[in-house]
C-alpha cells in the first residue's frame, strides 16, 4: 500500500467482490455478463401529486411538453410521457381524479414535489426473465398482464414481473420491475414527444451492497453510491442542456 493506488485485484482480496463494486460505483460478476442499468431501462417513473403540474414542471426543466398517455384502470393513476431516445421514455405518473380507488404500490398522492420513484427494466422474453430471477433466488410477482387505453382509443398491452425486495425507502424503489410490451403495441417511446435522451442512470442508497447484490441477481450492473436515503438519478440531454433528474 505505502501511498500507492490499490489495484482491482488487491481490492478484491481486501473487501471482496461486493465491497469493490460499491467502492468503484459498479457491479461485477465472474463472467461480467451484466447489462448496464442505463441500457436496461425501459422507462423511468416520475411521481407527482398532480399530472398537470408534472407536465408543466418537466417542460420548464427540459423544454419538452409531455403528452397525456392515459389511465391505469383499478390502479388509481394516470400518466403523461416524453421519449428519452430509442425505446426508452419518462412516465410522469399521478393520481387519476376519476378513479375512486387507489392501489398503486407507491402513493404519489403524498409527494410535495416531482420525484423519480421507480424504474422498469426491459424484457424481450418475460417468462425467461421470471425463470432466471427465480433461479437466482428471487421471489417474484407475475407475470401479470397490463393495459391502458390511449387518448386516441388505441389499447396498449404489456406483461410485467416484480421482484419482492426490501430495498425501497421513503417511496423510492431502486430495484426495477420488468416489462415486455405486446408485439402489436406501439412502444411509448416511438410516438411520445422527442427532444430528450437518457445519458446515465445511477442509484443512491443507505445499503449499497444490498442493492448491488439484488441487481446482480437480475443481471444488471449499476452505479450505487452510499447515501442517507434511496434516490434514482438520471442525467438527461434536453433542449435546455443537461438536466439531472432525481
Amino acid at each position: 500500500m505505502d501511498g500507492k493506488t490499490l489495484t482491482r485485484r488487491q481490492l478484491l482480496g481486501i473487501f471482496g467482490t461486493a465491497g469493490v463494486a460499491c467502492l468503484l460505483g459498479e457491479t461485477m460478476s465472474e463472467g461480467n455478463n451484466l447489462v448496464p442499468a442505463k441500457n436496461a431501462v425501459d422507462h423511468l417513473l416520475l411521481g407527482v401529486a398532480d399530472l398537470d403540474y408534472g407536465i408543466t414542471w418537466i417542460e420548464r426543466l427540459t423544454g419538452v411538453k409531455a403528452i397525456v398517455g392515459g389511465s391505469h384502470p383499478s390502479v388509481g393513476t394516470r400518466n403523461a410521457l416524453i421519449s428519452l431516445g430509442l425505446r426508452q421514455y419518462l412516465e410522469i405518473i399521478a393520481p387519476d381524479p376519476l378513479q375512486k380507488t387507489y392501489t398503486s404500490a407507491i402513493d404519489v398522492r403524498k409527494l410535495s414535489e416531482p420525484r423519480l420513484i421507480a424504474w422498469a427494466a426491459v424484457s424481450t422474453n418475460l417468462d425467461d426473465s421470471v425463470k432466471k430471477a427465480q433461479e437466482a433466488g428471487n421471489q417474484v410477482l407475475g407475470p401479470r398482464d397490463g393495459s391502458r387505453a390511449r387518448p386516441d382509443g388505441r389499447i396498449l398491452k404489456w406483461r410485467t414481473m416484480r421482484v419482492l425486495n426490501k430495498a425501497a425507502i421513503n417511496g423510492v424503489d431502486p430495484i426495477p420491475f420488468f416489462i415486455q410490451w405486446a408485439a402489436d403495441s406501439l412502444h411509448p417511446a416511438e410516438d411520445s414527444p422527442k427532444g430528450c435522451e437518457l445519458l446515465s442512470f445511477e442509484i443512491e442508497h443507505p445499503d449499497p451492497t444490498k442493492v448491488v447484490e439484488a441487481l446482480t441477481k437480475l443481471d444488471i450492473e449499476a452505479k450505487v453510491r452510499q447515501a442517507d436515503n434511496a434516490k434514482l438519478i438520471a442525467t438527461l440531454k434536453t433542449l435546455k442542456g443537461r438536466v439531472l433528474l432525481s
